[in-house]
């Protein structure tokens, strides 16, 4: 099947069925290239404060000095960044690309437990961090190999009096920034000041170069990264860019950028295919202030929108929204989890644009499916396969299926990673020699080449679009010394999609659900806690012993029918 390509006699008219990956030599070629073409256009907006491709270009320069004429950090050597949406993100990522790093993506809102383990996997020698996450960092750094660190307020970019103002508020009336004690840290305004000083150095870079580190949670619950090469990241702007095709207008888009820029989905799609077109990043930091993200949307003139299934369903539910005025947007793309039929249609009827729904993963940089993006109306699927991308349908012996059969999704594609981060027995498992990725997930594709999901990696939670992998969550509540056995599976929630739900066999008969929700909560980041926990004498297993997840999602679905 996997020559057949049925997808291509459906593609939008002016969709290529192959790019020209050669056409950049690296992902520090395309940026540059915008910052040449647009120099004078708005690039990135926060907190009212715009920064242009020019501007960005030489605070990037100097964060590129930074990091190697001060620091002498070398090709190759990583640099986290755990950092918001805020304008610093920017500038430290494309400094750091320029300077031939790679960049490891760090969620701010991790634990000390997994901000260790994803610094000491990584390696990475230096950290750009946001006050408010600075205490985190403080309790593992001893223990990882991070030797330069870099610090940073929310307002420190925004100019005076506001940014002062800012820190002000977030440190001292909302008590959002907790104390730390990094004596060796320097501010990121700092940093730039000393970086003006050095020449950004000359790095030859092509598509073998690692770009990104960018970790994704995995069946053994251990966050492996998955190595995002140049090439890899190339490729998939220019796959999205020739699926965008003229839809959006060079140095008109307005992007509004909500999903966080260290998720795969936000960094590719908004923070590069739509800086190659010259569009305006309009950066929200906190989403989850749905009011507030409700007035920047009023301000900004927006175009275009990404998000989550969750994100839309939030929007559509707040006050004023509906009020907007819709009249330039033309383009939203709903990804990192399936997208509802109820929120797709009432997000058609409010917008009156069509929700396109697209399908991804952190391993494959990170686009495979898109739908048209000038569907008239929802239609239960992921897309078609972007241009220079098989995707094949397989059973569990790896054979072909026949159109319309249930199998494995299988990509192959130049935007496949390269493999996980030190991790070859893991790579093996999923990624072929052939070339081949197994995405774990259960799909069929119909006669037209559009590719629909059935179900996902067996176990897998998806919480807002944030893969949660039951071995993680039930590896933290073992060390629960009450915690004798226990499951965590996914339950459908309005909210969120799903979330996690743990049937536990006490050692301890006082253990409440209060303590192992608060012991959850000291060691997992927010969206994998936790949110219903039920005491059990014993769990379904296997003859072999293994504990049975399907059978208590089973027996939740009816419960819930």
């Amino acid at each position: 099947m996997s020559n057949e390509r049925p997808w291509l006699a459906h593609y939008p008219h002016d969709v290529p069925a192959q790019i020209d990956v050669n056409a950049y030599a690296s992902v520090a070629a395309v940026v540059e290239e915008a910052f040449d073409r647009f120099a004078d256009r708005p690039a990135f907006a926060s907190f009212g404060k715009q920064l242009s491709y020019g501007q960005i270009e030489a605070l990037s320069r100097q964060f590129a000095g930074y990091l190697t004429g001060v620091l002498g950090l070398k090709k190759g050597d990583r640099l986290a960044i755990m950092l918001p949406n805020v304008l610093q993100y920017p500038i430290a990522l494309f400094g750091a690309l320029r300077a031939g790093l790679v960049v490891v993506n760090t969620n701010p809102l991790y634990t000390a437990r997994e901000l260790r383990h994803q610094l000491e996997d990584s390696g990475a020698k230096a950290i750009v961090v946001l006050d408010n996450f600075a205490s985190t960092l403080q309790e593992v750094l001893a223990q990882t190999r991070v030797e330069h660190v870099v610090t940073t307020g929310i307002g420190d970019l925004l100019g005076f009096p506001k940014g002062a103002l800012v820190n002000f508020v977030l440190k001292h009336v909302k008590k959002m920034v907790p104390a730390y004690h990094l004596p060796q840290a320097v501010r990121f305004r700092d940093a730039l000041a000393l970086g003006a000083a050095h020449p950004m150095p000359a790095v030859a870079l092509d598509h073998d170069d690692l770009a990104f580190l960018q970790y994704t949670g995995g069946t053994t619950g251990v966050a492996k990264g998955a190595m995002l090469s140049h090439g890899n990241m190339v490729a998939n702007m220019l796959q999205a860019g020739a699926w965008i095709g003229d839809l959006a207008k060079p140095g008109e888009e307005v992007i509004i950028t909500a999903l966080p820029l260290y998720h795969i989905f936000s960094l590719c799609a908004n923070g590069l295919v739509f800086m190659r077109l010259g569009g305006l990043n309009w950066l929200i930091t906190n989403p989850r202030d749905m009011p507030g993200f409700v007035k920047e949307l009023k301000k900004s003139g927006f175009t275009a929108l990404t998000g989550v299934n969750t994100l839309f369903n939030g929007l559509l539910n707040t006050p004023g929204f509906a009020e907007l005025d819709f009249s330039r947007l033309h383009l939203t793309l709903g990804g990192g989890m399936a997208v509802q039929r109820a929120v797709a249609e009432r997000w058609k009827k409010t917008t009156g644009c069509t929700l396109a729904e697209a399908y991804g993963l952190t391993e494959t940089s990170p686009a495979v499916c898109i739908n048209p993006l000038d569907l008239k109306d929802y239609n239960g699927s992921i897309g078609l396969p972007v241009p220079s991308t098989d995707v094949a349908i397989w059973s569990e012996d790896n054979q072909p299926l026949p159109i319309g059969d249930v199998g494995e999704l299988m990509v192959r594609g130049p935007q496949v990673m390269k493999g996980y981060w030190q991790r070859p027995e893991e790579t093996a498992k999923v990624l072929g020699t052939d070339g081949w990725l197994h995405t774990g997930d259960i799909a069929r594709m119909d006669g037209n080449g559009y590719v629909y999901i059935v179900d996902r990696k067996k176990d897998m939670i998806l919480v807002s679009g944030f893969n949660v992998y039951p071995n993680e969550v039930e590896d933290v509540v073992m060390q629960h010394p009450g915690v004798a056995e226990v499951a965590a599976v996914g339950v459908p929630d309005e909210h969120s999609g799903e979330v996690v739900k743990l049937f536990v066999v006490r050692r301890d008969p006082a253990l409440t659900a209060e303590a192992l929700k608060q012991f959850c909560h000291d060691n997992l980041t927010g969206y994998k806690r936790p949110k219903l926990v039920e005491f059990r004498d014993a769990l379904p297993k296997s003859n072999v012993g293994k504990i049975l997840r399907r059978e208590l999602r089973d027996e939740q679905k009816k419960a819930t029918a």
